[in-house]
């Protein structure tokens, strides 16, 4: 029977959190680390031929997990060594699977870290607070192996991704119950390699008392929309999108994307004649206007509007901003309606969605820095609106703290006008009445979705036809 998704993120924190819980409710910690040296030996086994395996174990329970790895490889036949940087505390669970272990201690160093065939660090853990440095990280750098890690490379931050001094790359990462932001956080994602995620014997009941705030990204937690024999083009929503006088296409890819992924009618409202006549020029079925915003805005079923793809950052940009705005309707701000307001996130309240890539982002609120997880969050914040950070490691954040990261996107969608896309993709879907947080997470799935199924040599336009596609595939899975 397949098993639900595990998409919950838990930080380092939480997991702490979790454990705890788990303790107090009757489970003994030194169960849970058998289970997880378990695992970790089981993914060895699993993933890799017999080879001389060095266990690089650290003083805590991170350590105690490779003790019992190694155990229980050496049991399988395996030829196994760990080196120690330092004993376990006395009378813990770490010192409980070192004792347990009769096999060879090495000295912890470089040299017999280069000649190890494979090494399983389990030196420090996801909550580490210090830099790694000094021997652990020469340790490390000498690795020539493929190196197993035990919840994180060592030196990896868990809540954001970030690497802490230093912090090898491993083939394999073994993580246990959920895993945590920073297994898909750049550039923690690369470093983990593939990533396991083990049960071990947790409840999931205990998540209801740590009330995880971020998500992995996918299909569960929302779905596309879904209409029935009586719905209509109005019942599927009425986007109007803002166009530009220069960058036309930036408007009509948005245009397209909308249309695809459901939208019931799409209008671009053209700046002036000629524009309006290169807008007419594309897609047969998106309506063009020249009536101007206000004659526009006076169309109470005009319920969602785009702003900001191919329009400039200027002055003129910020009013059209400010008077749709003061409309109520759900908006979704990107491109040139960001820049429009840089220095000044108090000018996006009222806004549904703000879209920014790091550049943009930076504009407005300031550079992002190393935790784009919290700067999401507090962008979010500071506007009320759900905040897309753009990126590899796509972030979505909502203002009630609620968070999700998407690791769906291959680099293919590194390409001009995929942006535009995703923003005519999420305005549609909140045109249909999606929510602004689901509708931006839905819309950043279907990109990386739809990406997928085009393989290399993707162009923006190419996104568009494969967006229903993605749609079908989100709602049944």
């Amino acid at each position: 029977m397949p098993q639900p998704p595990r998409l919950e993120l838990l930080t380092p924190e939480e997991m702490g959190r979790a454990d705890a819980l788990a303790i107090a409710g009757g489970i003994p910690g030194f169960r849970l680390m058998q289970a997880a040296g378990r695992a970790v030996a089981r993914a060895a086994l699993r993933r890799f031929r017999p080879a001389r395996t060095l266990v690089l174990a650290g003083p805590g329970n991170n350590g105690g997990d490779g003790y019992v790895a190694a155990r229980l490889l050496e049991a399988a036949g395996w030829p196994v060594a760990v080196a120690a940087l330092a004993p376990p505390r006395a009378g813990g669970d770490a010192a409980l699977a070192a004792a347990a272990w009769r096999g060879p201690v090495l000295e912890f160093g470089p040299a017999e870290a280069a000649r190890a065939g494979l090494v399983i660090d389990a030196v420090f853990g996801a909550g580490l607070a210090r830099e790694v440095d000094g021997i652990v990280a020469e340790t490390l750098r000498a690795v020539r192996a493929p190196l197993l890690a035990v919840d994180v490379p060592s030196g990896l931050d868990g809540a954001t991704g970030q690497v802490r001094g230093h912090a090898p790359r491993a083939a394999v990462t073994v993580t246990f119950f959920r895993r945590k932001p920073g297994h898909l956080l750049l550039p923690g994602r690369e470093l983990c390699g593939e990533v396991v995620l083990a049960d071990i014997g947790l409840p999931d009941a205990v998540l209801d008392q740590v009330r995880p705030r971020t998500l992995r990204n996918a299909p569960g937690p929302w779905r596309p929309p879904v209409f029935g024999a009586e719905s209509h083009k109005y019942s599927h929503g009425h986007l109007t999108i803002l166009g530009g006088g220069q960058m036309t296409g930036a408007a009509r890819l948005a245009a397209g994307a909308a249309h695809r992924v459901g939208a019931g009618l799409v209008t671009i409202l053209a700046p002036d004649p000629a524009s309006a006549a290169l807008y007419r020029a594309g897609d047969p079925g998106t309506i063009v206007s020249e009536a101007g915003l206000e004659a526009l805005l006076a169309d109470a079923r005009r319920r969602a509007w785009l702003i900001g793809p191919g329009l400039p950052g200027d002055a003129t940009t910020r009013a059209a901003l400010r008077r749709i705005l003061e409309t109520g309707r759900q908006v979704v701000a990107d491109a040139g309606a960001l820049t429009a307001c840089a220095g000044a996130p108090y000018a996006l309240r009222g806004a549904a969605v703000l879209t920014p890539h790091a550049g943009e982002f930076a504009r407005v609120f300031g550079p992002p820095g190393a935790d784009r997880l919290a700067a999401a969050r507090a962008g979010a914040a500071a506007t009320g609106a759900v905040l897309l950070l753009k990126g590899a490691d796509t972030v979505i954040a909502a203002p009630d703290g609620r968070a999700a990261i998407n690791d769906n996107a291959p680099p293919s969608l590194a390409t001009g006008g995929t942006g535009d896309v995703l923003a005519g993709t999420i305005a549609a879907l909140l045109c249909q009445g999606m929510p602004p947080f689901e509708a931006a997470c839905c819309g950043a799935w279907l990109q990386g979705e739809a990406a997928r199924r085009h393989g290399p040599g993707l162009v923006a336009e190419d996104l568009i036809t494969l967006l229903p596609s993605a749609m079908e595939f989100a709602r049944i899975n």
